[in-house]
């Protein structure tokens, strides 16, 4: 009964990627960022050979510089081959979809025609429009959404049309349902990657966003690998936000979490079952608590918390368990701007069945995660070809094998 546990740490980058410069990256290494917070400390990350990932330094000297001498795990870092650097465009290149053409983004805001539609769809009218941090929009835009019930709407870099609205004012199931007829508006040439509902509370001058964001995402184009694991008759589990990034496309079972402690757990419970297949997790807190706020203390911590609950992930592994650590993106906290950078991923793997000590190096595509999983769970023939022939990326599944 063979499984694979890929956990995706959200925004964890590993150093620049060679067009950095057309993204405005140039000098982004979210690792080497957040390394810099006080006490910063990953020693399990460390034993599977996190820093002996090329490129992978950190600020403090007993990390990065100091490469594991004998690692028990295998390492690399994987670079993107689609054109964009967000959360959406990220995972379904890791499960094998590389987006060749980038997903549309609104660096002046959303076109008048869209907002009308949007209005006239929901009843109510919009404030902000614009590119916007998550956090400062809220502040400069909330007493007025309390004063009119007019929905804050803003985007950023990335290819989204997020809706803000305070939980007294929109309740929570009108502000779902408010995304979802956004969704069905932002098609062809407004398709934006997701749609997020972004419920805050609190008062004027102390507002705080919610965990109750929900994303409303684009169906994948075309079949990932989570399809060709289920149409195995294998289940694929996603914890966190990975049913919404896939819109529940080849997703057997799966579960929202408010926080990584709580992913944490999900994916722990989940181990605990028996099944084979691909248990998903993403867990979200890097990105949205700290990388986007440009916290670097903050994303210091949460490195942390992750190295250390990571014995206990490990102790409830399977004997024929591998397990898959990686990112979707970065998201330097000490760069000027709040939005994602375009940077390198890691990919450490470890498990009884794992080589230790095996470097990958620069794989070409995030995809040859996809085509390791595929080839590791026995999903190779599908009805229409072969798995290795409709996937991105090649699988390195003879490399890191005992």
């Amino acid at each position: 009964m063979s499984r694979v546990i890929l956990i995706v740490l959200d925004s964890v980058g590993v150093g620049e990627l060679p067009d950095a410069d057309k993204f405005g990256d140039v000098g982004s290494h979210t690792v080497f960022a957040a390394s810099k917070g006080k006490g910063f400390s990953m020693p399990n990350m460390q034993k599977l050979g996190f820093f002996n990932i090329e490129g992978n330094k950190t600020f403090e000297p007993k990390y990065g510089s100091e490469a594991e001498k004998e690692p028990k795990g295998a390492f690399g870092k994987c670079n993107e081959r689609s054109m964009g650097k967000d959360t959406t465009t990220g995972h379904w290149e890791i499960a094998g979809l590389v987006s060749e053409k980038p997903m549309p983004t609104f660096p002046d805001g959303f076109p008048d025609e869209l907002i009308e539609k949007f209005e006239n769809a929901v009843g109510r009218k919009v404030l902000c429009n614009k590119p916007y941090s998550g956090t400062k929009v809220i502040e400069d835009y909330g007493k007025e959404h309390l004063e009119t019930g007019a929905l804050i709407v803003y985007t950023s870099a990335d290819s989204v049309f997020q809706v803000a609205a305070h939980e007294k004012v929109v309740p929570l199931k009108e502000l779902y349902e408010i995304c979802e007829k956004a969704r069905e508006l932002c098609t062809g040439k407004y398709a934006v990657g997701r749609v997020i509902a972004r419920p805050f509370k609190g008062e004027i001058g102390s507002f705080v966003r919610t965990s109750d964001r929900h994303d409303f995402s684009l169906t994948p184009t075309k079949k990932t690998m989570l399809n060709y694991i289920e149409e195995a008759g294998q289940k694929v589990v996603g914890v966190g936000k990975i049913n919404d990034i896939f819109n529940g496309f080849g997703i057997t079972d799966f579960v929202r979490t408010k926080d990584n402690a709580e992913g944490i757990v999900r994916t722990i419970e989940y181990m605990k079952e028996d099944f084979s297949g691909l248990l998903f997790t993403n867990l979200v807190d890097f990105d949205m608590k700290y990388g986007h706020r440009n916290d670097i203390q903050g994303y210091c911590d949460a490195l942390c918390y992750f190295d250390s609950k990571l014995p206990e992930i490990m102790e409830n592994m399977k004997d024929d368990d591998i397990l898959m650590i990686t990112a979707d993106h970065g998201c330097d906290p000490s760069t000027p701007s709040t939005d994602h950078s375009r940077e390198y991923i890691p990919w450490v793997i470890c498990g009884e069945k794992v080589k230790p000590g095996v470097n990958l190096k620069i794989c070409d595509t995030y995809a040859d995660i996809s085509q390791t999983i595929c080839d590791y769970l026995g999903v190779s023939e599908v009805e229409d070809g072969a798995v290795n022939a409709l996937l991105s990326g090649k699988s390195r599944l003879s490399e890191i094998l005992k």
